[in-house]
């Protein structure tokens, strides 16, 4: 079944006198939603006894949890000692999603830096095919990681370089952040046809089954010609994507996937928007 829901704490929350991720699952689902993901993006500083603790709020409110890793994974990175650095983020990221109750662990892949983009990418399907012995030795297979489309040039994660990724590991799965295609692409997602193309190249790619229920972000991002800016709200009317055409490809194919929005600060409101659009697009 498609969820919906917001990437950490709205300013609403915290208007409302919440701060607490205690809290969080129940403002979710009093919203209409049944998703959420917490953020590990400054490092994976929860306790596993607070971990424990929140999974079965999370269940008890019918709240899918997912997390993200650390932004500073970069597994490109030509050092060693810091590619053992980005394998701990992922795995201590794993390991706190279980006690959470969740299994699914978003992360993103991979910076160019210096070195050319092919050599680049190469070192990264290196490194994540090291990574997938990794899950297998530290008893992770449970849990599925999902490499990020990302909205920087100079970032590794097109869709076509995340499909790739998503060959080498059945643990592995797309998070496909439509916001970071759209800025990197300078504003290609318009039409149903735009998605669809995207989505239909990953089929054929990876498979049906691998992307029947994959993971999604979605936002509006202000981008220039060097990729994503930042994070927008729904509010705004210049830079897009639109998500009505989007509403309308997922159910074109028949896709549920986990749908996570990440307006700046307007996130569980514009997921509400999201599900209330996906619900009514056979009625437009």
């Amino acid at each position: 079944m498609i969820k919906f829901g917001p990437s950490g704490n709205s300013i609403a929350f915290y208007n409302a006198g919440l701060s607490k991720s205690e809290q969080s699952p129940k403002w979710v689902k009093d919203m209409g939603l049944n998703a959420f993901e917490y953020s590990f993006g400054r490092g994976v500083n929860m306790g596993d006894d607070k971990a424990i603790s929140l999974a079965p709020i999370f269940k008890e409110n019918g709240v899918e949890i997912s997390v993200h890793a650390p932004y500073y994974i970069n597994l490109s990175n030509p050092e060693e000692e810091n590619i053992e650095k980005s394998f701990t983020y992922l795995t201590d990221s794993a390991k706190k999603c279980r006690l959470l109750g969740g299994n699914r662990v978003i992360f993103h892949p991979a910076s160019q830096g210096k070195m050319k983009r092919e050599a680049a990418f190469e070192l990264c399907l290196q490194r994540l095919n090291k990574f997938a012995e990794i899950i297998k030795e530290q008893g992770l297979t449970d849990i599925i990681f999902c490499p990020e489309t990302m909205g920087k040039l100079a970032q590794i994660g097109t869709v076509e370089e995340v499909s790739e990724m998503c060959l080498i590991s059945e643990n592995y799965i797309p998070c496909i952040d439509f916001g970071h295609v759209n800025a990197r692409e300078w504003g290609s997602l318009k039409s149903v046809d735009d998605y669809l193309v995207r989505l239909n190249y990953m089929i054929d790619k990876i498979g049906y089954e691998k992307m029947r229920n994959f993971h999604m972000h979605f936002s509006k991002i202000e981008y220039s010609s060097k990729g994503e800016v930042k994070h927008l709200t729904f509010e705004d009317d210049h830079y897009g994507p639109d998500f009505t055409p989007l509403a309308k490809a997922l159910k074109i194919l028949k896709l549920e996937p986990v749908c996570i929005c990440e307006s700046s600060g307007t996130q569980d409101v514009d997921a509400v928007n999201m599900q209330m659009i996906y619900g009514s697009v056979d009625n437009l």
